[in-house]
């Protein structure tokens, strides 16, 4: 039995992880799904101030509160770098981090991963707190995301928090025994072979391949939740 500590990406909650969530419980493994504050259930705690120390906090009191300890941690599209940070401070407990679709960190003392999410979404201005998904958004790198399930997760999409993006990490010596892993989705518009092939930085560990766009946990959560568990 392995447990997860399922961390959802942008615009999404706990909510997005069910599909996975089941299919794991039914392998006999436990999964521990996220929300970020600002987010899905917890949307109402959206503010200026909500970014990466924050979204770190989430997660650790996850961990802490349901007594975790050898857990996966997964951390899905930009909640790569929440995993990463919470695996750096976390190193004793966590068994082993697999990137979903995610931000990979480098394994370096400077900080990282920050962006300006203006430059990105040209309809976000300067006064916003979060980046609100679009159907562009979906068709550019989610294609396979259609009928009831895009209406399903349009319909409880939430903004993304700007300082969730805008927020680096700085990741200490402690991440460098950290073991990592992969699941890349073919389908998302990453050149998956380049990445694959080292050029756009070295991967730590195992990796899956699933075809699929950004979002397998809601198109194929069966296959989603056997890479994990191969993975782990």
């Amino acid at each position: 039995m392995t447990k997860f500590v399922l961390v959802p990406g942008a615009w999404l909650g706990a909510w997005v992880w069910k599909g996975v969530a089941d299919q794991l419980a039914k392998e006999g493994h436990e999964a521990y799904p996220v929300t970020l504050t600002g987010m899905g259930e917890r949307v109402h705690l959206m503010s200026r101030e909500v970014g990466m120390e924050t979204a770190i906090s989430d997660v650790l009191n996850v961990i802490r509160y349901n007594g975790l300890d050898d857990y996966v941690l997964v951390g899905h599209s930009f909640a790569g770098k929440v995993a990463a940070a919470v695996a750096d401070r976390a190193h004793d407990e966590v068994k082993k981090v697999i990137y979903l679709d995610a931000v990979r960190p480098e394994r370096v003392r400077t900080p990282q991963a920050g962006f300006d999410p203006t430059k990105e979404f040209p309809a976000l201005t300067a006064d916003k707190l979060g980046v609100t998904l679009t159907e562009s958004i979906i068709d550019a790198i989610g294609k396979d995301v259609v009928g009831e399930k895009r209406k399903w997760m349009m319909s409880l999409a939430t903004p993304w928090p700007v300082k969730l993006a805008k927020d680096p990490i700085t990741l200490s010596k402690s991440y460098d025994g950290v073991r990592e892993a992969y699941v890349l989705c073919t389908l998302s518009g990453d050149p998956v072979d380049e990445i694959v092939a080292g050029k756009w930085g070295k991967l730590e560990g195992p990796y899956r391949l699933i075809e699929a766009g950004h979002w397998p946990m809601i198109t194929k959560p069966k296959e989603t939740a056997e890479a994990l568990v191969a993975l782990s």
